[in-house]
């Protein structure tokens, strides 16, 4: 059913929501509730994208999105690494809350997601994509339609479960996980839908390599971008002579360096699938046009971390406080509410989300959220009470986990990043990294000074007072968000 929303100013806007909350729930009828379409890309680094400032990519959509709404200049995801990230996003709680700590095998079926919620509340519900916690690809309570990959999935001719029915889909991933996406999109229905489209791309197939090689772009973008120059940060293949917990010996693997960077090769094939989700949204938008629902729709793109392409000689690792890995991208388009071209530089947590559909939803969240509703950032406001640090989070991988990472070499690449679970703290200008199951390896750096994490000063006697307000403000986060709490 096609609603007709006006652009209310942030009084207005306001007062129409404090309305909607004295009403009882919305039901099928005449039910003026926004289309939420969430599309989750895998790994996607936050320059990754033409309007995010890449020189030469090809994303005419998701720059569309951008042009015609918002996008993020500080969006950070609060864990770098797969299954706490999607859980985060999809529950608005930090992963030592929801218990999702690691990509082990944790099920994650108990998750009180907000589309959980809002399917309670008269939405139509799907999930399409990589689910990832929890490997089997099972149903998961909230969603009336489910297609799901096994696991990791495979990026080409995938095995998925369609409802309850394990079948294989031929073609690319991403195309094939695009059909199921716009079928529901286009299916005929009165209650406002909520699709959550959770692409494989741009995530490697494990099967194939998990630092080179996995990288496969359906065969229409094979070569797209060969010839073109890949753009290095200051910090490629720098070695991390300032990073402790990065310099420890690790038998059987080189020190990280020039040699051990992402390849010009895996970033082209990366950003040849960056191309075909691209596309994918594309596609989501059209349905959404022929349907009559695109300006009755908050349609997102965002990712669950970013990637290192080389910075202090990483490559695979994702999971580690740098700029790079904790950085994403968030584009949100939704003429009821943003204008076109907004730019809003609020530092902003993938947690976020959740609150903020949930409040443009008129549901009440069912259990506390740690997130902040997005939405008066989103009307132009600047609201004074707005976080000015964020607490980003990785806890230790299992050592048997690591280890058994898929890798060309005998030892796992992955194996670099043992014990490094941290708490950090990032502000406008400072960031500090307090390693949880490593002693006097801890980092700080002055993000204004030194954006590319080149120096870490946290043993400098100067910056010993910084050093100790930092301490102070990752401890009332901390405190804050109830940790230690692991469910």
């Amino acid at each position: 059913m096609a609603r007709n929303f006006i652009r209310f100013g942030p009084q207005l806007f306001l007062a129409a929501l404090l309305a909607l909350a004295a009403a009882p729930p919305a039901m099928a009828q005449d039910d003026d509730r926004p289309n939420f379409v969430v599309v989750l890309v895998d790994d996607m680094r936050w320059d990754d994208f033409g309007a995010g400032g890449h020189p030469f990519v090809r994303t005419p959509n998701i720059d569309r999105v951008a042009a015609e709404g918002a996008m993020f200049l500080n969006a950070f995801t609060t864990t770098p690494l797969c299954s706490p990230a999607r859980a985060s996003i999809l529950t608005g709680l930090y992963a030592h809350t929801h218990g999702i700590i690691d990509n082990t095998n944790r099920r994650g079926h108990d998750l009180n997601t907000f589309p959980r919620q809002l399917d309670r509340t008269g939405y139509d519900t799907a999930f399409v994509g990589k689910w990832h916690m929890g490997s089997d690809g099972t149903p998961r309570p909230g969603f009336d339609t489910w297609v799901s990959l096994i696991g990791q999935g495979t990026n080409t001719n995938p095995e998925v479960y369609v409802g309850s029915e394990r079948v294989m889909l031929e073609g690319h991933v991403t195309d094939v996980l695009t059909e199921h996406a716009v079928s529901f999109l286009e299916a005929t229905r009165d209650e406002p839908f909520v699709l959550f489209f959770s692409q494989k791309a741009v995530h490697p197939d494990p099967a194939l390599g998990l630092v080179e090689g996995g990288f496969i772009a359906a065969d229409r973008h094979l070569g797209i971008y060969d010839g073109e120059p890949i753009v290095r940060l200051p910090s490629d293949g720098v070695p991390p002579l300032d990073k402790p917990a990065l310099m420890r010996e690790i038998p059987g693997l080189p020190p990280l360096g020039p040699d051990t960077s992402t390849t010009d090769a895996t970033i082209r094939d990366r950003l040849e699938m960056v191309t075909g989700v691209d596309e994918s949204v594309g596609r989501l938008l059209e349905a959404l046009e022929r349907t009559g629902e695109l300006n009755d729709t908050f349609f997102v793109v965002t990712s669950d971390h970013g990637y290192f392409y080389g910075e202090h000689g990483l490559n695979a690792q994702r999971r580690l406080a740098y700029e790079a890995s904790v950085r994403i991208p968030l584009v949100i388009r939704y003429p009821g509410l943003i204008g076109p071209g907004a730019r809003p530089e609020q530092m902003v947590l993938s947690i976020d989300l959740a609150s903020t559909i949930l409040e443009l939803a008129n549901q009440e969240p069912e259990d506390p959220v740690q997130g902040a509703s997005l939405v008066p950032v989103l009307m132009g406001a600047n609201p004074k009470d707005w976080r000015t640090s964020l607490l980003i989070q990785h806890h230790s991988d299992p050592e048997d986990y690591l280890r058994g990472a898929p890798n060309s070499g005998a030892v796992s690449e992955f194996v670099r990043v043992l014990r490094m679970g941290y708490q950090a703290v990032r502000t406008e200008r400072y960031k500090y990294i307090q390693y949880t199951d490593l002693e006097g390896m801890d980092e700080l750096y002055d993000l204004e000074a030194d954006p590319y994490e080149l120096y870490n000063i946290a043993d400098s006697p100067e910056a010993a007072p910084l050093l100790e307000d930092m301490q102070g403000e990752l401890a009332r986060l901390l405190e804050l968000t109830g940790w230690p709490q692991i469910p």
